[in-house]
């Protein structure tokens, strides 16, 4: 019996590990490590890497399968292992290096946010639980390679082996993809679904029903107070009362009027927006100088900083509605399902722009439309501009709009030569302007046209500033210089850097106010300001009334409260 030294023992062992998968794969886990858009946990570094791995394993396998299937070799198969080893021990020397570093690197963006350092022993813990998600999705891939050599290995005796192998691809595909999509995906999805829609009504099953008759829900409502959610009930329920505006503003005020139709409210997209027109008739929504449709996040969530700024300005002259269309929050939604809420944007949209078309100008509000996050990209597919031309409506507020929004994509391919991804500058600006926060639009003077558009969007966004080409090609936002909150050690790698955002954007509620998908009052307050021009105000007032609802840290309000802090999406 020969026994082998150790040391070749382990040689012939990692010898027989895919030297290409393994090379990838150590790369991958590495640039994996670099900073992206949002702040990571070590926990979420650690799924990031092990899938970042399992990524570029894969990958690395399927290049040396089409080496050897193209018959291409190297000169000498002992030169082709050390060169292996070698590269491979580079790549691991890389990783371990980059760990290292890694700290720093995620300290950078939360230096950038105003959030604490994280501590110099997590990249430890990163590894540690990278091997979980690598190991898995490793397996995964396994079990489908395994399938496919074992189906073209049936083929074979009937048909050519190359013409099996490309059969028995194309059958494993079909299966997984059935499997993954039709059965594991729509199963995952109808579970979400279900545990969000009884969280929406269990949640809020205790609270009692607004008292006040002008609220929806009431019992002079003609909505059921037990068809609309916890999150329906927190926008109809707060926000500022008439003694509240009249207090920060030092001015008249009235009452706010806000109408919510649940997803059980009624049964059909039509149907609810039906419903939400007789609610506003019934309050006299048509009566008030603004109104403004709203569609809601995808768990039906109305950003309270978003609606109750927008009643300051105005002394609470405002009616505003919002019909439900999904439970699922808006990332889930967003992946998933992104037209689901567009039926009902448009079904709300052309209910009301009916109603409001056929008013005399002169005694009709001001209609603004106006969504954040999945409800911006169903609100800007609401309408057609064809439609409208003749008609037109007075503007629109949309934050945070997703990628795929197609109106806020052809506005950002059609900017002004010079003017960045990240900030677009439209035409003259007198139709659609865009704004990173941070009082940009309080210095931008150029006059208004009748129809006012604003995208109000973070760079740090990767809700926004995600793109699926970005699995392949460098994206146009990071080609060139790097706009405010978004760090200069962020560069784009094939495959990682789509995996980093892609978990980015899961993470982006996470990140502080003023950052990520996380919008601060007062820059919904300088958007609003420059899409309805409220009037009667003074330069010094409206800096005053700012600095009163401007948010600190935590997300609420300086001393009031008004705003809220438990906002889900």
């Amino acid at each position: 019996m020969i026994v082998l030294p150790r040391s070749r023992v382990l040689w012939r062992q990692l010898d027989r590990v895919s030297t290409g998968g393994w090379l990838l794969g150590l790369l991958f886990f590495a640039l994996a490590l670099t900073p992206s858009l949002i702040p990571r946990h070590f926990t979420t570094q650690g799924i990031l890497c092990g899938c970042a791995f399992a990524a570029g394993y894969g990958i690395g396998v399927f290049l040396e399968w089409l080496w050897d299937y193209l018959e291409l070799r190297w000169p000498s198969p002992r030169l082709a292992r050390w060169i292996g080893r070698i590269v491979a021990l580079a790549c691991l020397i890389l990783a371990v290096a980059f760990l290292w570093f890694s700290t720093g690197w995620q300290n950078s963006i939360r230096a950038v946010m105003g959030v604490a350092p994280v501590e110099a022993r997590q990249p430890w813990f990163v590894a540690a639980i990278a091997v979980v998600p690598a190991a898995i999705l490793i397996g995964l891939g396994t079990l489908l390679v395994q399938g496919v050599r074992l189906i073209a290995t049936w083929l074979a005796r009937i048909i050519p082996r190359r013409v099996a192998l490309a059969g028995a691809i194309l059958v494993v595909g079909v299966l997984a993809a059935t499997i993954g999509e039709g059965v594991v995906g729509r199963g995952l999805l109808y579970a979400a679904d279900r545990f969000y829609g009884d969280f929406d009504r269990l949640a809020a099953s205790q609270a009692p029903a607004p008292v006040d008759p002008l609220r929806s829900g009431s019992a002079a409502s003609l909505i059921d107070w037990d068809t609309i959610g916890l999150d329906a009930r927190i926008y109809v329920q707060s926000g500022p009362s008439v003694d509240e505006i009249a207090d920060v503003t030092g001015r008249p005020a009235i009452e706010p009027l806000r109408v919510y139709v649940g997803l059980r409210s009624a049964e059909t997209p039509e149907t609810r927006a039906e419903l939400a027109l007789r609610e506003m008739d019934r309050v006299g929504a048509f009566d008030r100088s603004i109104l403004v449709l709203i569609m809601p996040v995808g768990t039906g969530w109305v950003e309270p900083a978003a609606i109750d700024t927008l009643e300051f300005l105005h002394g609470g002259d405002v009616a505003s509605v919002a019909v439900q269309y999904s439970y699922l929050t808006s990332w889930l939604s967003l992946v998933s399902e992104p037209d689901v809420g567009v039926e009902t944007a448009r079904s709300l949209f052309s209910a009301v722009y009916a109603r409001w078309s056929d008013m005399p100008e002169d005694a009709r509000p001001r209609l603004y439309l106006h969504g954040l996050s999945l409800g911006a990209y169903s609100s800007a597919a609401s309408s057609s501009l064809y439609d409208i031309l003749a008609d037109p409506f007075d503007g629109a507020l949309w934050v945070g709009p997703p990628f795929a929004t197609a109106t806020w994509l052809s506005a950002t391919i059609n900017r002004e030569p010079g003017s960045p991804w990240w900030l677009p500058s439209v035409g003259d600006g007198s139709v659609v302007r865009f704004s990173n926060g941070d009082g940009d639009l309080r210095s931008d003077a150029r006059p208004w046209g009748p129809l006012r558009t604003v995208f109000l969007q973070y760079p740090s966004d990767p809700i926004v500033f995600f793109e699926p080409a970005m699995l392949w090609r460098e994206p146009v936002w990071l080609s060139g210089p790097r706009a405010e909150g978004v760090s200069d050690l962020l560069d784009w790698y094939p495959v990682v850097t789509f995996l980093q955002l892609l978990l980015d954007m899961a993470l982006a509620q996470t990140a502080p106010i003023g950052f990520g998908h996380v919008y601060a009052p007062q820059d919904y307050f300088d958007a609003w300001l420059q899409v309805t021009q409220p009037p009667g105000w003074t330069r010094p007032g409206l800096d005053s009334l700012r600095q009163r609802l401007a948010r600190h840290g935590e997300r609420g309000l300086i001393d009031e409260g008004w705003f809220r802090s438990d906002a889900p999406d």
